[in-house]
C-alpha cells in the first residue's frame, strides 16, 4: 500500500505545474555552469570601494574588492575579484544612484565554487538604495528571464542574489536583491551555436521562427525597448538583443535581454518606446512580422502549453511580495486570455502586424 501511495504521489508531481520548472533546473544542471543549476537565492558578499565606485562610474577600469559565497555548510569562502560600473541609461546617477556592476573573477580562484567557470558576469542591482520598492523591480525583471527560459534554451539563464554590500571607504552595509545574467559565451556553448557580431540586418536574416516567439514574448511581457534587426550607435546588431548562428552564418537565433522597460516590471523610470504611439509601458504593442502570420498559431499555442510552467516560475519566487504577485499574475492573465480568443489573436496580432521591424 504503501508504495503504491508513493506512486501516485511521485505521478501527481510528475504532472504539477512545477515538476517543469523543476525538469528545467535538472538540464541546467546538466550544462556543467553550478551557478544556474539552481534559482535559489545565493547569499554573498561584496566588499569594494563603493563610494568610489558610484561616484566615478567607470566603464573600462576595474577596482579590486572581494566575493565572498556561504557554502551549504554554513562556512564562508571569499575570493578575489575586480568590479565596475556598467550599462547605460541604469549607470547614468539622474535614473539611480546604484548602477548596474560588471564583476570580473579569477578563474583559478573559482574551480570547486558555485561560480566555478565564470569570469565575467554581469550584474542586475537594486537602482535606488533608498527605496525597498525597487528590489521588487529586480524580482519582476528576474521573473522575465525565467519566463523566457521557460519557452526556450535560448535565452539568458540568471541566478538570483541576496547581496551583503561592505563599503571599504567607510559608507554604512546595505543588504539587497539582485542577480547575475549568464555571460553570452556560455549561452552559446550550452546551445551549440555561435555569437554573431554584425551592423545591422534585415528580417530575412532572422529564423523566422525564433523571431515570432520573441516578438510574442516582447508583447507578453510588455516591452517596446528592442530592436531585432537595428542596433545602438557604434554598437554591435541589435538593441537589447543579442544574435546566434548554428553555422555562423543566416538564419540568425535573437536573443533577448534588459526587460527593465517592460510592462511587467513597471519602473517608475521607465517610458515607452517613444517611435510608437503608446502612452504607457503597462500597454502592450505587438511588434511582430506580417510575413510571420502564418507562425502566430503554432507560436501562440507553445505559450498556452507552458502557463502553468510559467506561472509556477511566478508562485515559486518567495521573495515576490503580496502586491508584486498580484500584479504579475493579473499582467500574465491579460495576456493569457487575450492569446486564447481567436477574435483577440485577429485584433491584437493579425491585424496589427507589421511590414517591417
Amino acid at each position: 500500500m504503501n508504495t503504491l501511495i508513493g506512486f501516485l504521489v511521485a505521478a501527481l508531481l510528475a504532472i504539477s505545474p512545477f515538476a517543469e520548472a523543476r525538469q528545467l533546473d535538472a538540464e541546467l544542471d546538466r550544462t556543467g555552469a553550478p551557478l544556474f543549476a539552481s534559482h535559489a537565492p545565493l547569499q554573498v558578499t561584496i566588499e569594494a570601494p563603493l563610494t568610489t565606485l558610484m561616484k566615478e562610474r567607470p566603464l573600462e577600469e576595474y577596482l579590486d574588492g572581494t566575493f565572498s559565497v556561504m557554502r551549504d555548510d554554513g562556512t564562508k569562502q571569499t575570493l578575489d575579484i575586480k568590479i565596475r560600473t556598467r550599462g547605460k541609461f541604469r549607470r547614468k546617477e539622474k535614473h539611480c544612484n546604484f548602477a548596474p556592476i560588471r564583476l570580473n573573477f579569477r578563474k583559478k580562484q573559482v574551480v570547486d565554487t558555485e561560480f566555478a567557470g565564470q569570469d565575467k558576469l554581469k550584474l542586475v542591482t537594486h537602482c535606488q538604495n533608498s527605496k525597498p520598492y525597487y528590489e521588487q523591480l529586480v524580482l519582476r525583471e528576474f521573473l522575465a528571464y525565467r519566463f523566457l527560459n521557460v519557452l526556450t534554451d535560448k535565452s539568458y539563464r540568471v541566478r538570483l542574489l541576496q547581496i551583503n554590500y561592505i563599503d571599504t571607504e567607510g559608507a554604512d552595509t546595505m543588504t539587497k536583491l539582485g542577480f547575475v545574467i549568464e555571460d553570452d559565451d556560455d549561452v552559446a556553448e550550452r546551445t551549440g551555436m555561435y555569437l554573431i557580431k554584425s551592423g545591422e540586418i534585415s528580417d530575412a536574416d532572422l529564423d523566422p521562427l525564433e523571431q515570432s516567439l520573441v516578438n510574442v514574448f516582447q508583447f507578453m511581457i510588455g516591452n517596446t525597448e528592442y530592436s531585432l534587426v537595428r542596433p545602438e550607435p557604434d554598437e554591435y546588431c541589435c538593441h537589447n538583443m543579442d544574435l546566434l548562428s548554428a553555422t555562423k552564418r543566416t538564419p540568425y537565433t535573437p536573443l533577448a535581454y534588459d526587460f527593465d522597460f517592460a510592462g511587467l516590471v513597471n519602473a517608475p523610470y521607465a517610458a515607452p518606446n517613444p517611435r510608437f504611439k503608446i502612452t504607457s509601458v503597462r500597454k502592450r504593442l505587438f511588434r511582430g512580422l506580417c510575413a510571420n502570420n502564418e507562425l502566430l498559431p503554432d507560436t501562440l499555442q507553445r505559450f498556452l502549453d507552458k502557463k502553468d510552467a510559467i506561472y509556477a516560475v511566478v508562485d515559486e519566487l518567495e521573495l515576490l511580495n503580496s502586491r508584486s504577485r498580484r500584479d504579475v499574475t493579473h499582467y500574465l492573465d491579460i495576456f493569457y486570455d487575450r492569446i486564447a480568443e481567436p477574435k483577440s489573436v485577429n485584433s491584437i496580432f493579425i491585424k496589427k502586424c507589421n511590414d517591417a521591424s
